[in-house]
């Protein structure tokens, strides 16, 4: 007994001394957790690219071969990147023009169906009489607006130097994982396996492919059907097509953000007065850009790693809401991660309940 209680103390005070530590760590890290998801997110989808770059380069030379995949990394990225910013500002600017000349030239219509619709069409008629008879009106109510708000393009600025700050952390994280990433992994596996057992090694490898099909399948999914819905715009002659494509991309990777897209640039040639080109985009985005959903996520997830539509869905809104722009992958892979832990657990009821 008189051994006890020091023992007791003793680990009492050690789990203590613990958790301050790990409160003070994290007020010291918190700041750097998100580019550091994002290294992490970017090292295990690239991994296997990295293997044969450091094939190439010598498996000695670590350094070099984590250099020569991060450069490779910056031009992949960077130069899409950089080149569709440039196409942002060109056909952004381009379609700000056209909207100009059109609503001075005093021809800004809807479709007439829609300024017959109850409610809805009194308002807009309202609204398109007085955009077209004084078009000086509106956008002298917009410059009135934008100097009263001048706070928030200083704070839009703020947080475009944040994210660059952000991005020169994710790269100099990335070089690191990829240089000692191997063992980090070894590390990070020989604590859980202290806590959780040796059924940790098939928790992670079912993880593993549960998280891969999920990236993969949300930015699969988006990357082919920005691409088929942007054929549809160059097809359709629609102004700005590039840019409107961009656009695709960012909503497709939010559920039934595909069909806002092309259902917009449906009811803008609708507008027009293009009615077969309004209509042969609408059809080309129900029939083939949201059926490509269909064909492309059973090939990426497949298997016991099925995962539930609701699922994703809940994980990439959730996912926004709490974390920003990364929550579009940190959500479902948190939500796919519990469902593949809780399958395997199932699983391993079964075969104990089998067994006696």
């Amino acid at each position: 007994m008189q051994r006890y209680i020091p023992n007791l103390l003793h680990k009492t005070f050690f789990l203590g001394l613990l958790s301050i530590f790990l409160y003070l760590s994290f007020n010291v890290l918190k700041y750097f957790i998100v580019p550091v998801v994002w290294a992490v997110i970017i090292a295990y989808m690239t991994w296997p690219i990295y293997t044969w770059v450091q094939k190439i380069c010598g498996v000695e030379r670590r350094n070099l071969g984590a250099f020569f995949m991060l450069l490779m990394i910056i031009l992949t990225i960077g130069l899409p990147l950089g080149f569709g910013i440039v196409v942002l500002q060109r056909e952004g600017q381009s379609l700000f023009l056209q909207v100009q000349q059109q609503i001075y030239a005093g021809h800004f219509t809807l479709p007439s169906f829609v300024l017959q619709l109850p409610i809805v069409g009194t308002e807009a008629s309202r609204i398109l009489a007085e955009l077209n008879t004084n078009p000086d009106r509106i956008f002298q109510n917009i410059t009135t607006w934008l100097q009263g708000h001048l706070s928030y393009g200083r704070a839009v600025l703020s947080e475009i130097t944040r994210n660059l700050v952000k991005l020169g952390f994710t790269l100099l994280s990335l070089f690191f994982f990829y240089r000692d990433g191997q063992s980090l992994l070894k590390q990070f596996h020989f604590a859980l396996e202290k806590v959780i057992g040796n059924r940790i090694h098939h928790y992670m490898t079912t993880i593993s492919d549960t998280t891969r099909a999920v990236v993969y399948g949300i930015g699969l999914t988006a990357l082919v059907q920005a691409i088929l819905a942007g054929l549809s715009y160059f097809v359709a002659d629609v102004p700005n097509p590039l840019l409107l494509t961009l656009v695709t991309f960012i909503l497709a990777l939010i559920p039934f953000g595909t069909p806002v897209s092309y259902g917009s640039v449906a009811l803008w040639l609708l507008s027009q007065g293009h009615i077969v080109s309004a209509i042969a985009v609408l059809a080309w985005g129900i029939c083939i850009v949201s059926s490509s959903d269909n064909v492309i996520r059973p090939l990426v997830i497949s298997g016991a790693t099925q995962i539930p539509f609701l699922l994703i869905m809940f994980g990439v809104l959730g996912g926004i809401a709490s974390f920003g722009l990364i929550g579009l992958f940190i959500g479902p892979v948190i939500l796919a991660v519990l469902l593949a832990v809780w399958r395997e657990w199932i699983q391993e009821l079964k075969e104990d309940t089998s067994q006696n």
